[in-house]
């Protein structure tokens, strides 16, 4: 009786496993949809934003008139913050949100960072974004599958990538106004380590977040957040990787 009451036991252990492990796939399967939804939103807004503020002139391209709206007007600080106001929205709210006001501000926040990165496309040339695109894909994967699949626990690299991030914020704010050269370098090189960091460490953190007794409303809610950080780590890696790869027009 008791052989049979242990090997009962450890069919039912099985079985909750299998039921743990394949909930927990479909759990970062939606998170890596909604990421991957919101950078493909980030994309076209960006380039619809570019396509329509310039103009082939006699000299060459040009700016419209919404182009020097969103470009050379009070205006551009708007669209510069208002990404950074959101992200603050969303991290403090979400948890009162019903899960379909939190899809829709996510995927605002996306669109809202294309307008802010919209004028990459002035500085760099069409074919240098792509190329660093896909560059930033391949490294974002390869990080992001360590950190799911690695023993190793990443809880020590928090407290270090986050000081890291803020110097980065601080330097960059700073960097907005005074245009130094030599400290935008070196923002994009410190930005890809805390980045690349990042994205392991977040990974691992969006995983242990999962729970199999979650609802389906408490489940989509944590899956949009942790794709609002994984989001945040590649956008970030690409910027800073195309400012320190992408080639100037």
């Amino acid at each position: 009786m008791a052989e049979l009451d242990r090997r009962y036991g450890q069919s039912v252990g099985r079985a909750d496993a299998g039921a743990i492990d394949q909930g927990l796939r479909a759990y970062m399967i939606r998170v890596y949809n909604y990421m991957a939804s919101g950078v493909a939103i980030t994309g076209v807004v960006a380039y619809a934003i570019y396509a329509m503020a310039v103009q082939q002139g006699a000299g060459g391209l040009e700016l419209t008139a919404f182009g020097n709206f969103m470009f050379a007007s009070g205006f551009k600080w708007v669209v510069i913050f208002a990404p950074l106001a959101m992200v603050f929205f969303l991290s403090m709210r979400i948890g009162s949100m019903s899960l379909g006001t939190a899809q829709l501000s996510f995927w605002v926040f996306s669109a809202l960072m294309g307008a802010s990165i919209s004028s990459i496309f002035l500085v760099y040339a069409g074919e240098s974004i792509a190329r660093v695109f896909f560059i930033t894909a391949a490294s974002f994967g390869a990080l992001s599958l360590w950190g799911y699949t690695t023993s190793k626990d990443l809880s020590g690299w928090g407290s270090f990538l986050f000081m890291g991030l803020i110097g980065i914020i601080i330097a960059s704010l700073v960097n907005l106004f005074i245009g130094s050269t030599a400290l935008q370098f070196a923002v994009s090189v410190i930005g890809v380590l805390v980045f690349a960091g990042l994205t392991a460490y977040d990974t691992q953190q969006i995983k242990e977040m999962y729970s199999a007794n979650d609802d389906g409303s408490m489940s989509g809610r944590k899956a949009v957040m942790g794709a609002l950080r994984l989001y945040l780590d590649f956008i970030n890696l690409f910027m800073m990787l195309l400012q320190l790869f992408g080639d100037r027009r």
